[in-house]
């Protein structure tokens, strides 16, 4: 396939070539896209440099589109370049429009049979969340889901990466630390606080995670409650969840449910201390799952815990993954 990235310098477009390169996925031409101010630039992709193109005003000559530029770039460009390619988008400029579907490839594969030319990648904390949720619910079906999540600073790219790592620089050494990313300074701190508040209290950061889970899911009854909040790690987003079930549910048949599923590392052996944690879920293509334990706030409820590499499997991966679903389409 011929494949366009867009936002190719950007922290997710360059997961997006290492992923391709990894999972040795097909591709006959690439070509790589950013801003002006980052055209001229090459990246490597399989032992070659790749010159960096600046973004034309016109479709791409591609047959899919890995965007991950924004969504102001994506709202306005991705009609445009959907008459002749598939654009697989990772911004949020498509995820709640009912005619574009919102794709897990572990969760929704068949959902990408109605796309036409745009497919969505959801939320990063969406994302991880459903590959621990998804099949549990499928085999106990949950109510009510209670999430508070720690979010990385990657989650606001490579400028909130950088932020950070400036920041505990100073920090230390006693200057005064900066902060333009985020709301507040993150070195030693965490900011209960991502995108937009919106009048119900709740920050759109927090909305996307209910609203997407329904979509992907396609469940509009499951009814989630967010708390999200920034914290001091570099790219992956952890999660604490307590889920009410409508079946009966215990640890060890849950535990059982999450080892065989796709995508997932139980990790759960607190005796040894053993439990997901950033640092180990860092650069993996799989979601750590663990501390599975009988919820003590509902009857047929469990809590467990949560960690995923935010720019893999909450980005890039994700892309990749949905653009092998359309390569393995005959046709």
């Amino acid at each position: 396939m011929r494949v366009a990235v867009v936002g190719a310098t950007g922290a997710v477009g360059r997961e997006i070539l290492r992923v391709l390169e990894q999972r040795e996925f097909p591709v006959s031409e690439l070509r790589l896209y950013a801003s002006a101010r980052s055209a001229g630039r090459s990246l490597s992709f399989r032992g070659q440099e790749v010159t960096v193109e600046p973004l034309p005003e016109t479709p791409l000559p591609a047959d899919v589109v890995l965007a991950s530029a924004g969504g102001g770039v994506s709202k306005q460009y991705a009609p445009l370049w959907a008459k002749e390619s598939v654009v697989i988008d990772n911004s949020s400029a498509f995820r709640y429009d009912p005619e574009v579907p919102l794709v897990v490839p572990e969760v929704n594969p068949e959902a990408i049979r109605k796309h036409k030319n745009i497919i969505a990648n959801p939320n990063c904390t969406t994302a991880i969340l459903v590959m621990a949720l998804f099949p549990l619910h499928r085999a106990f079906r949950a109510r009510r889901v209670i999430v508070s999540t720690y979010q990385s600073a990657s989650g606001a790219g490579a400028s909130g990466m950088e932020e950070l790592l400036e920041g505990t620089r100073s920090f230390l050494e006693g200057r005064p630390v900066e902060h333009r990313v985020f709301a507040h300074p993150l070195p030693f701190n965490v900011i209960p606080h991502i995108d937009t508040f919106q009048e119900n209290g709740y920050t759109r950061e927090e909305m996307k995670v209910l609203w997407e889970t329904q979509k992907i899911i396609g469940d509009p009854t499951i009814r989630v409650s967010c708390t999200a909040v920034r914290v001091p790690t570099l790219r992956v987003h952890a999660e604490a969840v307590t889920v009410e079930f409508e079946r009966p549910v215990s640890p060890e048949a849950a535990r059982e449910v999450l080892r065989q599923a796709p995508g997932v590392d139980l990790v759960d052996d607190p005796a040894q201390k053993r439990y997901p944690l950033p640092i180990t879920a860092t650069g993996k293509f799989n979601v750590e799952v663990g501390r599975v334990r009988r919820s003590l706030a509902f009857d047929n409820g469990l809590d467990f815990f949560v960690a995923g590499d935010q720019l893999l499997k909450g980005a890039a991966l994700n892309a990749v993954q949905i653009a092998e679903l359309l390569a393995s389409v005959p046709g």
